[in-house]
């Protein structure tokens, strides 16, 4: 296999450095050697680079593409924005294992954020199988996943919403280590969802041990975000500081006008063995049953009492119905609409979320606002924090491209550099070496010899998110060639169709 050279480009190494002209030879999927302009072998094949930055590929350690990525391997919205890895299983939300008392078809109802696709089967029972399933589905990126808390609780507990007893937690543990032992990168949870809400002290220190002894990477979806964000983090940094677990705190952010600034102080909890990730926008994307107070559940909907019990909740929302926009899993005629907008005049938008969630269970996705881009940038800024999407892997014109997908999932990484790139340097370094680092991958994120040649060559004068909450199926601009593991699969801003991309396991560099 011939050489290929980067020729004449500007190297960004995503250690940090300053930006320096330099050329790249690659080999069999590899840095095979990084040498001043011009001094590449003769019998290489060029690629004239020229005023263009090259960077390693992006590495998106937060994301939801466990079942999008079986329904569109070749990941057009991920590899058109520079992703070459991305770890799913996060917020909890993980596919394996599948208990054997558990049905496929119950576990994806509690997973409907991430089931887009009804003609992907769930065939696999443990994270092992899950992986190899990936792998012979050839995507076009490097995949790795977290081990999710749903599915574990589910194996144990079915999908009660009550605390574990001691024996449930030790089976629980056995179930993570195991997971661990097949490849997950570590745990995460999703404290906000049923039935991972009703988790308590003993059952996440249990777990967090687990993880610590595995020198893994427990991420965490915190219980709340607005007015309790200080009490969930707490949460979160106490047991990592009982247990040593790595611990990640996911897309950190203060939502509600009258919570801005909380994000600020959630940095100032930060020690050793605490980071965050974030994406570069100012508002989140979710199931809408997530807004649902303890202990009522979907199910109890139907019940009067229950549904005042939702409402007198509901009174104390940080983020009005003006800013909740419903995104999927709904009727087409309430897509894009927000709740204030389908209530009207005739009925109250409680009415209207309650019976929305009713009908579609964790399927129908809002859109909600209520973010201060000064805490964003506070977070960003943080030397602990890490750029990810909380994003799918997506086709526009596909199963899993319909409705109103946030536009994270076409343009996190294009927009942090552009938006929030002021240090350039500093800003790859939070799209590549540090998120691999932050989960254990010493084989990419810079650029030098002996690294997977995963490459973005960027257009700087080009590069822009053209994806927007209105019109989110759009490619951005300037992100020219993308090479993962030295296979060009974008190519001028055009996918090639290309699917070199391998399952990556925890223990293992990765595999061939």
């Amino acid at each position: 296999m011939r050489s290929l050279v980067l020729a004449g480009g500007t190297l960004v190494d995503g250690t940090g450095s300053a930006p320096r002209r330099a050329d790249v030879v690659v080999r069999d999927g590899l840095v095979d050697s990084v040498v001043a302009p011009g001094e590449a072998p003769p019998d290489c094949e060029h690629l004239d680079v020229t005023g263009r930055l090259v960077c390693p590929g992006f590495v998106d350690i937060h994301t939801h593409s466990d079942l999008t990525l079986l329904s569109n391997p070749l990941a057009h919205s991920k590899v058109r924005q520079g992703v070459t890895t991305e770890v799913v299983g996060n917020c909890g939300l993980g596919v394996a294992p599948i208990g054997f008392g558990v049905d496929p078809d119950t576990l994806r109802g509690a997973l409907a954020y991430l089931d887009l696709d009804p003609a992907v089967q769930l065939t696999w029972r443990t994270v092992a199988e899950y992986l190899d399933v990936v792998a012979a589905h050839r995507p076009s990126l490097h995949v790795a996943t977290l081990v999710g808390h749903v599915p574990v609780r589910a194996a144990v507990l079915g999908f009660d919403d009550r605390p574990a007893s001691t024996a449930e937690i030790d089976l629980m543990c056995a179930l993570v280590a195991e997971a661990l032992e097949d490849g997950a990168l570590g745990l995460s949870t999703g404290l906000v969802y049923p039935p991972l809400r009703a988790a308590r002290t003993d059952e996440l220190r249990a777990l967090a041990q687990v993880v610590a002894d595995h020198d893994a990477l427990f991420a965490w979806h915190l219980r709340d975000y607005a007015d309790d964000l200080l009490a969930s983090a707490a949460e979160a940094v106490g047991i990592a500081e009982l247990t040593g677990a790595r611990t990640q705190i996911s897309h950190l952010s203060s939502i509600g006008a009258r919570n801005w600034g909380r994000a600020r102080e959630v940095l100032d909890m930060a020690a050793p063995g605490i980071a965050f990730d974030i994406y570069p926008y100012l508002a989140g994307n979710a199931p809408l049953s997530q807004l649902l107070p303890e202990p009522v559940t979907i199910d109890a909907l139907g019940d009067p009492v229950a549904r005042e019990q939702v409402a007198r909740a509901w009174v104390h929302n940080p983020v009005p119905w003006t800013e909740i926009t419903v995104a999927g899993g709904a009727a087409p005629d309430v897509l894009g609409r927000t709740i204030a907008d389908l209530a009207g005049r005739n009925r109250s938008g409680n009415d209207v979320a309650m019976d929305l969630i009713a009908e579609h269970g964790h399927s129908v996705i809002m859109t909600a606002g209520g973010r201060s881009e000064h805490d964003l940038r506070a977070v960003l800024d943080h030397p602990a924090t890490v750029v990810a999407s909380d994003g799918l892997a997506l086709d526009p014109d596909g199963p899993t491209g319909r409705g109103f997908p946030h536009p994270r999932s076409f343009g996190t990484f294009p927009r942090a550099l552009t938006d929030f790139g002021e240090n350039l340097a500093a800003m790859v370094r939070k799209c590549t070496a540090a998120p691999a680092a932050r989960v254990g991958l010493t084989d990419r994120g810079t650029i030098a010899p002996g690294q997977l040649a995963d490459l973005v060559v960027l257009d700087a004068e080009a590069l822009a998110d053209h994806a927007t909450f209105t019109r989110p199926q759009r490619f951005p601009t300037g992100v020219e060639h993308v090479l993962v593991a030295g296979t060009m699969v974008v190519s001028g801003g055009t996918h090639t169709g290309s699917r070199p991309g391998n399952v990556v396991r925890r223990a293992s560099k990765i595999e061939r």
